[in-house]
């Protein structure tokens, strides 16, 4: 147990009150998961041990687990926030289902367009949780809880999240748009959004999940976001997933994402992080079925003293397998980023291909970034590359720039854009690349005061 008793004590009289506060109206086997993963979490606590925690050798969160964090169990979804004031913060579309969820609970009244006929559910998971058959074999199934209490914490705190169930064959016309709104008080409050995609054999479906803060409540309090989402790709089936987190220069976020994939399904996925004192991005991939592929992209960009730690696995459990993954960090300031990649080809997995790439252009003499690419293969018929790069921007594509009349900053964050533009232009989906390009040129000009004049 890597944590004493009384730091938990905030989080374990929640836990008991929700117990008390649920008893009856969820179904048995939520109820043990649920115990089941505060058994676990009781065990062994936050990742604070400095020996023998490979997974967080760079990243430390004795911070988080120091901070005395609140569970508010009487939440009230109307945050108070209309649709249209919503949309100027977050990425949603008229015609988009967009489902939001407000401090961990689905908000109707902000969620438009969200679909429940025979095709397609898609809308709160405590209200499919009691009936719903899906959610009994796919929920907790693809989370591992026995070396990270973190996932673990947000099991046990299972109230309400997004639930997505695409049935075989059906290709979803409208776009799935998941907002987790988070509110902040006057009190450290700790919020544990919950995501289950299922899409079945020879679905299609594109998902957008962003976390963010209301602009207005960015109080120097800040918050504790602990997230899990879980996808379930079926035979032949193609999910188009992005991920946004941008909550605030005061929030914690530690996110697990967790993807299983069958026979020739796809998988394409981009992660965009902006802000937080402190950012987990964990994923697992596991290509579980010949011929399934995935390709995982990943922009962020930090300043000040944040901390963005990137951990991406993908598992080769089969052969005739493909991956690409390919991340870019910003760095400014004193700020770090950690990027842990690794690429497991089991014994089995003939003519698998995977590639991996991760570059960062650092912006400041004080910015650190930690990179740890590595390839565990066990075939002997494969195709796989990694590498590598960490640099300042190139003097002589700014000389270039400053030669045709450019003042110095102007040239940098053209420099700047182009660099984080190869990551933003691979979104297809129009409005949400057009969203994403502004918030990030927004966010430029003040990760470009501290480069060096090159000339």
């Amino acid at each position: 147990m890597t944590q004493t008793a009384a730091k938990f004590q905030s989080y374990s009289d929640a836990f008991l009150a929700l117990a008390q506060q649920s008893n009856g109206h969820a179904p048995a086997w939520a109820e043990e998961l649920r115990s089941s993963a505060w058994s676990t979490f009781q065990r062994l606590g936050f990742p604070t041990a400095r020996r023998g925690n490979e997974r967080w050798k760079y990243t430390s969160v004795r911070p988080l687990a120091a901070a005395q964090f609140s569970v508010p169990l009487e939440l009230d979804p109307d945050s108070g926030v209309s649709f249209d004031e919503l949309r100027q913060f977050a990425p949603c579309q008229d015609g988009w289902a967009n489902l939001v969820f407000v401090d961990g609970l689905y908000s109707p009244a902000l969620s438009t367009g969200a679909t429940s006929e025979n095709v397609t559910v898609a809308g709160s998971l405590a209200q499919h949780l009691p009936e719903n058959d899906i959610i009994q074999q796919h929920l907790g199934r693809y989370t591992s809880m026995d070396d990270d209490g973190l996932p673990a914490l947000n099991t046990a705190f299972l109230r309400d999240g997004a639930f997505v169930h695409v049935p075989p064959g059906v290709a979803v016309p409208s776009v799935l748009n998941l907002i987790y709104l988070t509110t902040q008080g006057a009190h450290l409050t700790a919020v544990f959004p919950r995501t289950l995609i299922v899409a079945e054999g020879n679905s299609s479906v594109t998902i957008n999940e962003s976390y963010i803060s209301v602009p207005d409540s960015l109080s120097e309090s800040g918050h504790f976001t602990n997230a899990v989402t879980e996808i379930v790709i079926g035979d032949g089936a193609h999910v188009n997933y992005h991920q946004l987190i941008n909550e605030g220069p005061n929030a914690y976020h530690v996110g697990h994402t967790r993807v299983s994939q069958s026979r020739d399904s796809a998988l394409s996925s981009s992660s965009f992080v902006i802000g937080s004192a402190l950012a987990r991005n964990d994923v697992q991939v596991v290509l579980d079925g010949p011929g399934s592929s995935c390709g995982l992209d990943g922009l962020y960009l930090t300043k000040g003293s944040q901390h963005i730690d990137n951990l991406i696995n993908i598992d080769h459990a089969s052969p005739h397998t493909t991956s690409n993954l390919r991340y870019k960090g910003i760095l400014d300031g004193n700020s770090r980023a950690v990027f842990g990649g690794t690429v497991l080809v089991r014994k089995d997995s003939q003519k698998a291909t995977a590639h991996q790439s991760d570059k960062n252009l650092l912006l400041s003499d004080s910015a650190e970034v930690d990179s740890k690419p590595s390839l565990l293969i066990y075939a002997d018929d494969v195709q796989c590359g990694h590498g590598a790069t960490a640099g300042n921007i190139d003097p002589m594509a700014l000389f270039y720039l400053r030669s045709r009349g450019l003042d110095h900053e102007t040239a940098s964050k053209f420099l700047i854009h182009a660099f984080a533009g190869e990551i933003i232009q691979s979104v297809e989906l129009e409005p949400l690349r057009d969203y994403l390009d502004q918030l990030f040129q927004d966010e430029l000009p003040a990760a470009t005061i501290r480069i060096r004049h090159q000339d």
